[in-house]
């Protein structure tokens, strides 16, 4: 295994010129060779300001070249670095900065009002440096600017091992605090090898960055494409849920790989933003985080006929992916699921019920084991013992709280959470079935169905989200009756919801917990 910035320093000395990362814009571009000058530099600016090995250093900022640069400095420098969304409230991010404490913040503009609320929080001790000019805020100290690093000579990299951590992933926690998970360099470079293999990512491949840097995908799209020598295009913020404009994007800059959650690429087919034989460049487009509908998989494969096509699946606990599945083919029978396939090598996935190896065909929970393991939460043992436990065969496994099946050709069947799978009139029912059900009805742009308990006597009550694609009319009653015709009567949601946009949380995923609440009752209602 390598550390994650030698594989930077590898393909810089491979091919200094060749073009690394390209930002949003298109205009700021930095070559190899210039990167790993300037992540030696910022490494020389941390390590300057009291970092050691070990340290935590915090990234509030917006994706651009010298914010991923800040990454590889900071594991440079030996420390640990604890991406943070700079969109989040301010009380949320005090609680990540209080449990990682970090020596020093690196912040952009983008930023500058969250530092301040950083303080109003009480964390009035704040070292920030910034990334750009540097900050207006007052109310911190400021450790340096982008014009300082410039300045600097290289500093030397620290003498730090592999199995030691690379960053810290906050993600939310049932309590409302969030979560740390710990991910080491041996973790996500044991991915990177299995990756660069099964893709054959190469120089002058032109890779997709579109998940935010606190989401653990992006770290897929930025190691990878270093170790292969590619182009990592950092895909704008902006862009959002705009179908055509990220049609565009890939259309301009001539990606052979795009990686994004499946709600990007429902938005992009429901708004018909993909011509026939379109992105002619594109090679290969991967998905992970949600379940993708498979008539948008199909009318994506149907578009795109040249391009391969990859479903990847793994929690953040599990180093980006844990298993993966390629299409061979358009799928005859789109109210079936995409399978999650098999584990990635180094991996283990097995379905257990009541603790013991579930019969094929038998649905159980669903545990990882192997390579991308990670240690665990930061600073939380009793929550790491809870997640990470002894499988049957004494491997050190992680629960998913997710559902699956394993066939009889060992491929295995994501079946939706545990947390979905409800009784409701005394029948124990998937939500997940009943979403397959509802994506399949003309006209659907997007759905989500949720549990809620509303206190009635038939249990939990089944509720759906929809929104309708542009042109379109339906109707509730008309989907209700479409969708009484897919699934049994006690399957059918008894409340609807009809929206012009899902909510999403920061990672695009859809938010269940805020749909949840919009059907509960309000007060007095």
């Amino acid at each position: 295994m390598t550390r994650l910035e030698d594989l930077l320093t590898i393909s810089a000395e491979r091919s200094p010129g060749s073009t690394a990362l390209i930002g949003p814009d298109g205009v700021e571009r930095l070559t190899y060779a210039e990167l790993d000058a300037i992540t030696h530099r910022i490494a020389r600016a941390l390590v300057d300001r009291g970092v050691r090995p070990g340290d935590r250093v915090g990234v509030l900022a917006a994706k651009t070249p010298w914010t991923i640069a800040s990454l590889i400095g900071t594991l440079r420098a030996g420390a640990v670095y604890v991406p943070v969304d700079s969109a989040s409230p301010a009380t949320r991010v005090a609680r990540i900065i209080r449990s990682a404490e970090p020596t020093v913040l690196l912040a952009d503009a983008t930023a500058t009002k969250l530092v301040d609320g950083l303080v109003e929080e009480g964390l009035s001790d704040l070292t920030v440096g910034s990334l750009e000019a540097p900050l207006a805020g007052e109310r911190f100290t400021s450790a340096f600017a982008r014009s300082d690093v410039e300045a600097l000579e290289p500093t030397a990299p620290a003498a730090v091992g592999r199995d030691e951590l690379a960053h810290l992933l906050f993600t939310s926690g049932s309590t409302g605090i969030p979560k740390g998970v710990m991910i080491t360099h041996d973790m996500v470079s044991a991915f990177v090898d299995w990756a660069l293999g099964h893709f054959g990512t190469k120089p002058g491949d032109r890779i997709s960055g579109h998940p935010p840097l606190h989401f653990d995908l992006s770290t897929f799209d930025i190691y990878a494409t270093l170790a292969a020598g590619a182009e990592l295009h950092l895909v704008p913020a902006s862009l959002g849920l705009d179908a055509r404009r990220t049609a565009a994007f890939i259309r301009d800059r001539e990606l052979t790989q795009w990686f994004s959650v499946p709600s990007v690429l429902t938005y992009l087919a429901r708004f018909d933003a993909v011509a026939q034989d379109d992105f002619p460049a594109l090679e290969r487009l991967l998905w992970c985080g949600e379940v993708l509908p498979t008539p948008i998989l199909a009318h994506w494969m149907r578009r795109l006929p040249r391009v391969r096509f990859t479903n990847l699946y793994g929690p953040t606990e599990a180093t980006i992916a844990s298993s993966y599945y390629d299409v061979p083919a358009v799928p005859e029978d789109e109210s079936v699921p995409v399978p999650i396939g098999v584990p990635c090598a180094g991996e283990s996935l097995v379905v257990l019920e009541d603790g013991r190896p579930a019969p094929v065909g038998e649905i159980g929970e669903l545990y990882i084991g192997g390579v991308g393991l990670s240690p665990g939460y930061w600073r939380d043992q009793e929550k790491t013992d809870a997640a990470f436990v002894t499988g049957p065969d004494g491997e050190r496994i992680y629960r998913t709280g997710d559902l699956a099946r394993v066939d009889a050709e060992g491929v295995v069947h994501f079946l939706g959470r545990t947390d979905s799978q409800i009784k409701s009139r005394g029948y124990r029912i998937e939500l997940g079935e009943i979403e397959t059900a509802v994506n399949t009805v003309a006209g659907v742009k997007e759905c989500a169905v949720v549990g809620v308990d509303l206190g009635g006597f038939e249990g939990t009550t089944i509720c759906c989200a929809y929104s309708v694609a542009a042109g379109a009319e339906l109707a509730v009653n008309d989907m209700r009756r479409a969708v009484a015709a897919l699934v049994p009567r006690y399957m059918v949601p008894a409340k609807w919801l009809v929206l012009d946009e899902l909510p999403k949380n920061v990672n695009g995923k859809i938010d269940r917990p805020v749909l949840r609440e919009r059907f509960r009752p309000t007060e007095g209602a």
